[in-house]
């Protein structure tokens, strides 16, 4: 737009003018792909102190029916040793039935966990599942909307799980519940690069007993290595391991990131990638808006998230999002005249002269 201007105005600044007039268009800030570094530093969570008193869990949904009916995977995950229970399930079942299931598969395995990571499915924010893990003393911690950056270990863990199934599919047919508890005790007994070990030998403090393992590990051995001096030795080794994995992590993945910090009151707009559009914003199309808004930001929730003012028409969305789906708006509507107000004036023919 400046070049085009400057051919034939000027004025003291007008440089700068221009670039602060377009910084102000709202459907330009609505439109403009990004190509700078997305915002917000990694946050990694804090290693745990003992196995399974921290874990994650998510629902892997949309699945073909088996024969007994299942159409769903509920996947748990230790945070610290990383071992993992997958358990078919359906679809239809309600917080209580999922209650139940969980009593019985891990507080019964494990005893209570201390806290739960997990996203904000409707039946993890349901009344009865908050009040259940009340009960508890159970802490629940829900991901921000549509980040699941937040847990990206439960991510891994259920893109290795899927691989496993669709292999086993492949090769052998069938239902994939049938090769649930197989790709459970293979992917426990797997080498971990972030433990330097399998996740059952930090779980139990020996090696599984496999096919391919013929190693004695009855008692006589165990009583041999001190198991419980041994196991306390290992978990130091292995948080050890942890944190400088996550530091590690976190140092290549703030390389292609950049800190920003808004201010309540402040007005963003909000990032709508396509099928989330589609899903929960009602934007279709390839030539929908990038972003939406401008919100208002009503709370800063921890380090990099924040809760927003929303319209009625997006009351079932949860307010709260990450950084990184934030944009900095800067548009002022007294900058431009809508369309439909200018009908008052008039126009006159004749030649462009410059500014002097």
């Amino acid at each position: 737009m400046y070049r085009d201007f400057r051919v034939n105005y000027w004025w003291p600044g007008m440089k700068r003018d221009i670039i602060e007039y377009v910084e102000k268009c709202l459907t330009c800030a609505q439109v403009n792909a990004e190509h700078q570094k997305p915002y917000g530093k990694l946050q990694p969570l804090e290693i745990p102190m003992w196995k399974w008193e921290h874990i994650t869990m998510d629902l892997i949904t949309k699945l073909p029916k088996t024969r007994n009916g299942y159409d769903t995977i509920w996947v748990f995950v230790d945070r610290l040793s990383k071992s993992a229970h997958f358990l078919p399930i359906k679809e239809t079942y309600y917080s209580k039935k999922m209650a139940e299931i969980y009593v019985k598969e891990v507080v019964a395995r494990h005893g209570v966990p201390v806290t739960i990571v997990s996203d904000r499915d409707t039946r993890f924010t349901s009344h009865f599942w908050k009040n259940f893990q009340e009960e508890f003393a159970t802490k629940l911690l829900l991901s921000t909307a549509y980040h699941p950056q937040t847990n990206g270990q439960r991510e891994r863990t259920i893109q290795t799980l899927e691989n496993m199934l669709r292999a086993c599919i492949i090769d052998f047919g069938g239902s994939c519940d049938d090769y649930l508890p197989l790709a459970e005790f293979s992917y426990n007994n797997s080498y971990h690069s972030g433990l330097g070990m399998p996740p059952f030998e930090v779980l139990y403090g020996r090696k599984c007993r496999t096919p391919v393992c013929w190693g004695e590990v009855g008692p006589s051995e165990l009583a041999s290595k001190k198991l419980v001096k041994v196991t306390n030795e290992r978990i130091d080794q292995i948080r050890a391991q942890l944190k400088a994995t996550q530091d590690r992590q976190k140092l290549y993945a703030d390389k292609r990131r950049r800190p920003i910090e808004f201010q309540v009151g402040a007005f963003v707009l909000l990032k709508v990638s396509p099928w989330k559009g589609v899903i929960r914003f009602r934007k279709r199309g390839k030539l929908s808006p990038r972003f939406i808004g401008p919100f208002k930001i009503i709370a800063q929730i921890g380090e990099d998230a924040y809760g927003l003012e929303l319209p009625e028409e997006l009351s079932g969305i949860h307010n709260t999002f990450h950084v990184s789906y934030l944009r900095k708006c800067l548009a002022d509507e007294s900058a431009y005249v809508p369309m439909e107000d200018t009908s008052h004036l008039s126009f006159k023919d004749g030649c462009i002269g410059g500014i002097l």
